[in-house]
């Protein structure tokens, strides 16, 4: 009998989970991720500007890894409505292509955890402006202005 009214509980917590996770709102999640994104970038980009030690910028590169590999599950069909959004259609009709500049970002970005690492100042400041271009390719064919 316990273990049915634990499993009860468990089932009933699990659901209102569901529940809770299925009302987040895609457009403010992804607004404010872009807002920590931004943070994140210009923080990197001041210490590369000033010539500072780049290994604290791994976390933050490491951070927007993570972040760009998630972009894509922030933009489901229906997305495009229902907030105050500059996402353009082409997001959904052109998916690949938004996907591959997601994944492109990402990629860059831990490329640059990894130069920040290992100390490497030169290959953060390569790789940081990669990841700038990858995100304003994104935003040049995927958001409005």
């Amino acid at each position: 009998m316990r273990n049915k009214i634990a499993f009860s509980a468990v089932m009933m917590l699990a659901a209102m989970g569901m529940a809770r996770a299925q009302s987040l709102d895609p457009i403010a999640m992804r607004q404010v991720g872009m807002d920590l994104e931004t943070g994140s970038f210009g923080f990197i980009r001041s210490v590369v500007a000033a010539k500072g030690d780049v290994r604290p910028l791994e976390g933050p590169a490491k951070a927007i890894a993570r972040w760009q590999a998630m972009i894509p599950s922030l933009f489901p069909v229906g997305s495009d409505k229902g907030g105050d959004t500059r996402a353009l259609p082409e997001i959904w009709s052109d998916r690949a292509g938004f996907d591959k500049l997601a994944m492109a970002a990402s990629a860059a970005a831990t490329r640059l955890a990894a130069a920040a690492k290992a100390g490497d100042a030169d290959a953060v400041a390569v790789e940081m402006k990669a990841l700038g271009e990858q995100c304003g390719a994104c935003h040049r064919g995927y958001r409005a202005k």
